[in-house]
């Protein structure tokens, strides 16, 4: 059963106390053989706090997609509510017409009192005139009903998955280790100590603008209920929707943010004979062994998706569920994000949770004018929004590509 954004937010909410009371209890020298919250030794009660730091993690995601919900059901609300006010006034009170009910000649005689007596004689009225119908009259007048039936556009959810942070700066930087050279060993009395070497760069990336502009009548946006909330909702669409693709397919030439499928070092792996879990596996393992960092997502285009979910044994079971149940939307442990965003044919496997960030600079702002072109004499007006923000990826290797699936 689905969770309601309450029931999400308690429960992260009651699993937050029980790990804060775990911390109060280890003290600040994180000693966990003073926790008597957990059961086991220290060691499994470390894994049980990294397990239910997961959970927290994973709450958190559906949180964010409950409230990102919570508010689009808000903004409609207040669209509609708008349209049905809108309406109301121009048409007050008004009640369904009375319809005529037309009857065929036999049935006007089965109910006439002709019917009841047949030695008398007996008038029925019919009426034999033209009848005045949509096709000898015209239609009758009609109010369109209040629903907007939105263009259909993917859902936007590559950014619930990273993590965000926030920076009053035009480009974000920091440090790398570029060098690590690990000479520790083992030393005999008198004799020489490894020399270590350890290379610190800087590195940076830009913070970028995303913008859109709509021109607009100024009759539209005074006469017609609701439009303004209307526009404000779909030129947000619009940039989330470009920053929601940036972040993988951006290749980092400004203005355009660094996306994922654009690092320098970002590992590859390529299908080949393997099936597409064994290449995802395998895309997993490098991330581990070379990146060494752990695989927090999958992300691939629903059709690639729909090859793996029909996945079928020798004998027709399905591997990943049965038809009648949705199926996890997990591979090898990590979650799958099915997306549009994400090129066909390809798939991202990677450690957005530790090694990732979206900052933002500012947040969505609109801005109207009637001062573009020749907008002032002709009575239009340019919106305009934008948001700036940067990607960052900060460790390459933790991230990488499976191609020919």
């Amino acid at each position: 059963m689905n969770k309601t954004l309450s029931q999400v937010t308690e429960e992260l909410a009651a699993k937050r106390k029980v790990l804060h009371e775990v911390f109060e209890e280890a003290g600040e020298d994180m000693d966990f053989s003073k926790v008597k919250t957990l059961e086991g030794d220290s060691q499994a009660k470390v894994d049980a706090v990294k397990a239910m730091n997961k959970e927290l993690d994973d709450l958190e995601i559906e949180r964010v997609k409950l409230e990102e919900l919570e508010k689009i059901k808000g903004d409609n609300d207040g669209i509609y509510k708008k349209l049905i006010n809108s309406t109301e006034e121009i048409y007050p009170g008004r009640k369904e017409e009375t319809k005529v009910e037309i009857k065929p000649i036999g049935q006007l005689f089965q109910e006439s009192k002709a019917a009841e007596n047949k030695l008398l004689v007996h008038k029925v009225d019919i009426d034999t005139k033209t009848l005045f119908q949509t096709s000898a009259g015209w239609d009758p007048e009609a109010t369109r009903i209040p629903r907007v039936e939105l263009y259909p556009l993917r859902e936007l959810s590559v950014v619930d998955y990273i993590p965000m942070g926030t920076t009053n700066m035009d480009t974000i930087k920091y440090m790398k280790e570029s060098t690590f050279t690990n000479n520790a060993a083992e030393v005999a009395a008198g004799g020489q100590y490894g020399e270590a070497a350890l290379v610190y760069t800087e590195t940076s990336d830009e913070v970028e603008k995303i913008g859109v502009w709509l021109p607009v009548t100024d009759e539209q946006l005074e006469d017609v209920a609701g439009i303004t909330d209307l526009l404000n909702q779909r030129l947000t669409y619009m940039l989330k929707a470009r920053l929601d693709s940036q972040v993988l397919v951006g290749d980092g030439s400004t203005p355009n943010l660094l996306g994922t499928l654009n690092l320098s070092s970002l590992q590859s792996q390529a299908k080949g004979a393997d099936s597409t879990p064994d290449a995802i596996y395998k895309a997993m393992t490098l991330v581990r062994s070379t990146g060494f960092a752990n695989p927090s997502l999958v992300i691939c285009h629903p059709n690639d998706w729909q090859a793996i979910r029909l996945l079928t044994t020798a004998d027709g079971i399905y591997i990943f569920g049965s038809p009648s149940e949705a199926g996890p939307d997990r591979i090898w442990g990590a979650p799958v994000l099915q997306t549009t965003a994400q090129t066909e044919n390809t798939a991202i496997v990677g450690d957005y949770r530790q090694y990732s960030m979206l900052f933002m600079k500012r947040g969505i702002e609109f801005q109207v004018t009637n001062a573009h072109s020749d907008y002032f004499i002709k009575g239009k007006q340019a919106i305009r929004c934008d948001l700036r923000c940067s990607m960052v990826h900060f460790r390459d290797t933790a991230f990488c590509e499976v191609t020919g699936i």
